[in-house]
């Protein structure tokens, strides 16, 4: 297994930094490890690299110190990439590219590896549990613990979602005996919607359309509603996952216009469609269950190409 500590041991300066547009997990597994390396290594000089995460995360230790602005800096002796590979960093890739050591870990199938230390778990339900295993448990602390529980609350849906394994349960049980609030962190961050948000996933949700006999759903956001409601990507998270709940629908797929005849795709799905391997095909990854991509074309022109890519996943089983 990986130890983190003797690979950090005689590093004076270690980065750390995850995917473009952070989402719970992304910020949970940077922020725990930022705590934990300026915990157990006070000689080091540790920076957490991202595009500036939803203000929902604020709470987490360290929030404050995230750096978004991606200046110029000296090469890193260590630099961490988590919850992707490197080219997702977005413009935290030039960090990346001159560092004296590089340590990928993930749990995301799609990524083969990136870095010259690899420590890749697909069968893991988010990069923040694979960061707790990775910790000596000794060396654990309240705001620690809450960080590592934020991201793994993110990524397996509370608890609910086909990558919740028993360990992840157990996991979950250690960390909230810390004594943070825990039943409040999951509301304000997973649950609770601004007003916007909830205008915005009402729309996505009536101009939604089935089709494949019903199997699949999908809606669009373009570019000139975002600009109508005044809301940005963060503020369409979690409607994919609105549009899996609606009975008898085995693929989701919700879009938003990200530039001319361009499209962020997020897929959801159920045991019948493996949607990893559907934004596969369009150069995205993600897992069986939840994946992703960016499609060029015009919205028709995307649902075409997706839907041939579903009917096979859906003929399979």
């Amino acid at each position: 297994m990986l130890d983190l500590l003797k690979e950090c041991e005689e590093a004076g300066r270690i980065g750390i930094s995850g995917h473009i547009r952070p989402d719970g997990d992304c910020v949970g597994a940077c922020l725990g490890l930022w705590q934990y390396l300026k915990k157990c290594l006070p000689q080091a000089q540790v920076q957490v690299f991202l595009e500036k995460p939803a203000d929902i995360f604020e709470e987490i230790k360290g929030f404050g110190e995230i750096c978004s602005e991606f200046p110029e800096e000296e090469p890193f002796d260590v630099f961490f990439v988590l919850d992707c590979g490197a080219d997702r960093l977005g413009e935290a890739e030039k960090y990346f590219r001159t560092a004296n050591k590089t340590i990928n870990i993930d749990h995301h199938i799609s990524n083969p590896g990136s870095g010259s230390i690899n420590y890749i778990r697909p069968q893991v339900g988010s990069s923040s549990e694979l960061i707790y295993d990775l910790m000596e448990e000794d060396k654990l602390d309240r705001d620690i613990a809450m960080a590592i529980y934020i991201g793994i609350i993110h990524d397996t849906g509370v608890f609910q979602y086909s990558n919740t394994s028993p360990a992840t349960m157990e996991k979950g049980a250690k960390l909230i005996r810390y004594g943070f609030d825990f039943p409040r962190l999951i509301q304000e961050t997973f649950y609770q919607k601004t007003y916007l948000q909830a205008q915005i996933l009402g729309r996505a949700l009536m101009e939604s359309i089935r089709f494949l006999n019903g199997c699949c759903i999908v809606s669009v956001i373009d570019r000139k509603v975002m600009d109508f409601y005044n809301v940005e990507p963060k503020d369409l998270d979690g409607i994919v996952n609105q549009l899996r709940n609606i009975k008898g629908v085995e693929c989701a797929i919700f879009m938003y216009q990200s530039g001319v005849l361009e499209y962020k795709v997020s897929l959801r799905s159920s045991e019948k469609v493996n949607v990893a391997e559907v934004a596969a095909y369009f150069g995205g990854g993600g897992h069986a269950r939840a994946a992703g991509c960016t499609m060029k074309g015009t919205f028709h022109d995307c649902i075409n190409n997706l839907s041939l890519h579903i009917e096979r996943e859906l003929l399979k089983s």
